[in-house]
């Protein structure tokens, strides 16, 4: 009879043990991919924003006497743009160019319309992601038009609004891992309350008979720091079996930023780790702390 009693024991704990594991690793999964569509999301929004073209044009009226000065003057303010800190990169484009692409835009394959170079020499600036909201991306063309040289600078507002518009979904975004990240909180929580509850009368029975507080903890402490660091891993393992399969499938790489991906695989650990263990030591002295009628009535 104290055999089965025992070993029902047994099975009530691994069943509790595998309950644990199971939410852990469910609730780091989800947490895991939203830390994931988060750094892709930042990433893809990054490379979006560095597509937003700032044109400056050079003066277009000046005496041929003075080509080679006005030259020298644009080759100039072309390396003082690239010095600019919110410049990603430039292309500079001289009268000749600006006039070939005029020709291959309109369909126009004659020198007869074109008898000289009418269109100015101008850098289109590419910003980076950081500078390009309204307010910085509008002292940055001041900084562009201080310039000596530049004679006029512009920008496309209909792209200024779409990268504006961006800046609000990365938000939502964001408050969606908060909000992940709560619900991973009391998930968890909620899971180790239930398997230390399970032992309420053990941890009573332990203290009754002259068991010191740290001493009862220790082994609870240990269990969940097991217990957290299987669900991280199956959590972790899911995730990115998953994201190897999603990767695959639109073709692109697997890991597009490795320290983002090390930083993403340490917080989850973490996350699971500290919940489970802060959750543990909760649970355990409050009923280290109550009495023995409350734990009927708990």
């Amino acid at each position: 009879m104290a055999k089965s009693v025992e070993e029902f024991n047994k099975k009530r704990l691994r069943s509790s043990n595998i309950t644990v594991v199971v939410s852990i690793a469910l609730v780091l999964f989800l947490l895991g991919l939203m830390g994931l569509i988060l750094i892709n999301a930042q990433k893809y929004s990054d490379y979006l924003k560095e597509q937003l073209v700032v044109n400056a044009y050079f003066e277009e009226n000046y005496d041929i006497k003075d080509s080679a000065k006005i030259a020298k003057q644009e080759a100039v303010a072309v390396e003082l743009i690239n010095k600019m800190e919110a410049v990603k990169r430039t292309k500079y484009i001289t009268k000749k160019m600006a006039t070939a692409e005029a020709k291959k835009s309109l369909g126009i394959d004659t020198e007869a319309l074109y008898e000289e170079d009418i269109y100015p020499a101008s850098v289109e600036v590419s910003l980076k992601a950081g500078y390009t909201d309204s307010i910085k991306t509008a002292n940055v063309l001041k900084e562009l038009k201080a310039i000596p040289g530049i004679k006029e600078v512009k920008n496309d507002t209909d792209s200024q609004k779409i990268y504006d518009n961006l800046n609000k979904i990365l938000k939502w975004i964001l408050g969606f891992c908060v909000l992940f990240l709560i619900l991973a909180i009391v998930l968890i929580n909620n899971s180790i309350r239930l398997k230390v509850f399970s032992k309420r009368f053990i941890i009573k029975t332990m203290q009754l008979v002259g068991a010191k507080r740290r001493f009862i903890l220790t082994p609870f402490i240990k269990e969940a720091l097991i217990l957290g660091v299987l669900g991280a891993v199956i959590g972790l393992l899911a995730l990115f079996g998953v994201w190897y399969y999603f990767t695959t499938a639109i073709k692109t790489p697997f890991v597009q930023d490795t320290n983002q991906y090390i930083w993403l695989v340490v917080s989850i650990f973490g996350v699971g780790l500290f919940i489970t263990v802060l959750s543990t030591i909760i649970a355990t002295w409050r009923f280290l702390k109550s009495n023995v009628d409350d734990l009927y009535y708990s």
